[in-house]
């Protein structure tokens, strides 16, 4: 009796250790090793090496390419906003070409900014979720994430596969070292390149600003960082109830949110939407008579939701704290767009630089401050809220002002547009997506021409066609497919694919044949966001 008691309680304690060993043990997956084309590599530092033919740089147009973060197209008062007056940023309109179809390649932002700053479509490349420097450590702390804790909205995703990268391939997440990005293309054109702001393409030696054909970078490598010390006495601080609230404010500005220039960690006092300009304006001034490629990407209005007393105390008629100081930050970003125009204007430099502004995706509605109506949704979904996002032109003495273009187009043509213009080079060894919009801004031949008869959308299992006046979403995590014609329901509002099965299949057939020319994504997803949309459920993968 006492040997099968104690063969009995030897046994449990065997099967519990087995199972502590089991949940303890570090989640990983070989699949998700990257590995990158070394021919593509070699190919790639060749063609930089390559100096091509300059001329006169007065010749040479400027470019400056301004990005918002989280900004959506109702948050602009050209756009029909009504919440901030945005006088700075409809001022570019006014003197431009104001673009009502404009689209980003993702509702996200890493992956939105990895196709803007190459030209393709990032799911060619691997790129096609947020880049991660955190996934669940073992399988316990994957269960209590998913299973215990009270996510909100925010899913812990579940992978059949515990899809885990290594560490070595989670610090290669970003953009690979075989894609070229606008600023390296320029560079070998003599054009002076530099960033500043928000980076979030890569943390690692070969995909930091400096090593991407930027010659110097002012800001941040993270998806996010502080706008200023909590503890600035001007400063107010909002936190949210939102469940990735808290980890942004824990970060702070430690690890790749700390603020940088060039890969050097500084200290900064000065609200941060308002330093990235006066980095931007400093540095205009020093290179103002040679060709420059500007790319500033603020960090402003994503979280963490910061602002100035001075932009605060603007907004007092506003009863909701989250929209209050939402505002007063665009109000804060507004007003940076103002002072790097009026420098462009005081160095006489706008009949010769290219101005864009776009937004990396819509507005975040999750924070409770953003509000993307009457389009539907908003950050994270493919609905218009989404990737329908504010994107003007300038170019003082070329482009017509005050012109409204409603064809659609798409963040992919500021490549295009861009290398065209200078008349440099670009390799021939891959597919660009983007086009040149010029000619469809200033040659009658193209007037009756659309940019694009088919935009795509991919993140994982969340995907999305517009073709003409038609526009198919899926998501094929929740088996769910609508389609809505959105040049008579902008709003997105009428599901029509049972009446039209014959454009549903024409549309997944299209669909199908683009992404026989992608790859899978280099890493996998951390969460998955549920959307709500009236009986309806989505997610999408983050």
């Amino acid at each position: 009796m006492k040997k099968t008691k104690k063969k009995g309680l030897t046994l449990f304690f065997l099967t519990l250790v087995t199972c502590l060993v089991y949940s303890l043990w570090p989640l990983g997956n070989p699949s998700y090793k990257i590995v990158f084309d070394s021919n593509k590599i070699a190919y790639r530092k060749a063609f930089l090496n390559l100096k091509q033919p300059h001329i006169d740089s007065n010749l040479l147009p400027n470019v400056i390419v301004i990005l918002a973060d989280d900004l959506g197209l109702m948050d602009v008062s050209c756009y029909g906003g009504q919440n901030v007056s945005t006088k700075n940023i409809d001022a570019l309109a006014t003197n431009g070409v104001r673009f009502d179809e404009a689209y980003i390649t993702s509702p996200i932002c890493a992956p939105s900014r990895a196709g803007l700053i190459t030209g393709r479509y990032q799911q060619r490349f691997g790129f096609e979720i947020n880049i991660h420097e955190r996934y669940p450590k073992n399988r316990l702390e994957y269960f209590v994430y998913a299973n215990l804790l009270n996510t909100g909205d925010w899913k812990v995703a579940r992978h059949s596969d515990w899809a885990v990268p290594s560490f070595e391939d989670i610090h290669k997440q970003g953009l690979p070292p075989t894609e070229f990005t606008l600023s390296e293309i320029l560079k070998t054109k003599g054009y002076s390149t530099a960033a500043f702001g928000k980076w979030h393409m890569g943390y690692n030696e070969t995909a930091i600003p400096i090593n991407r054909g930027f010659d110097y970078h002012y800001g941040f490598y993270e998806a996010f960082s502080l706008y200023a010390p909590m503890d600035n006495s001007e400063i107010v601080n909002q936190k949210l109830k939102d469940f990735s609230d808290p980890h942004i404010w824990s970060k702070g500005r430690s690890g790749n949110c700390a603020i940088r220039k060039n890969d050097t960690i500084i200290e900064e006092e000065v609200y941060l939407t308002t330093k990235i300009a006066e980095e931007t304006t400093q540095w205009l001034q020093k290179h103002q008579n040679e060709p420059f490629f500007i790319y500033v990407p603020f960090s402003a209005p994503h979280t963490p939701f910061q602002a100035t007393k001075q932009y605060y105390d603007k907004y007092k008629h506003v009863k909701s704290p989250e929209k209050r100081i939402y505002y007063a930050m665009i109000h804060a970003l507004d007003d940076a767009v103002g002072t790097i125009m009026n420098k462009l204007k005081q160095l006489k430099l706008e009949e010769n630089t290219l101005v864009f502004l776009l937004s990396d995706n819509g507005g975040a509605t999750y924070t409770g401050a953003a509000d993307n109506s009457p389009l539907k949704g908003g950050k994270f979904t493919n609905f218009e809220g989404g990737i329908n996002v504010p994107f003007i032109m300038q170019w003082k003495g070329t482009i017509p002002a005050g012109m409204i273009y409603e064809k659609p187009v798409s963040a992919l043509d500021i490549f295009k547009t861009t290398t065209t213009i200078a008349n440099v080079q670009i390799p021939d060894d891959r597919d660009f997506d983007g086009v040149n919009l010029m000619p469809y801004l200033l040659d009658s031949n193209y007037f009756d021409k659309v940019p694009h008869e088919t935009l795509f959308w991919r993140s994982e299992y969340h995907k999305a066609i517009r073709k003409g006046k038609w526009k198919l979403i899926r998501d094929d995590f929740a088996n769910r497919t609508v389609l809505y014609n959105v040049k008579t329901d902008k709003y997105e509002i009428n599901d029509l694919s049972d009446e039209n099965p014959h454009i549903v299949e024409d549309l997944n057939k299209a669909f199908y044949n683009w992404e026989k020319k992608l790859i899978r994504s280099n890493w996998p997803r951390v969460m998955d966001y549920q959307i709500q949309d009236g009986n309806l459920v989505y997610y999408f993968p983050l």
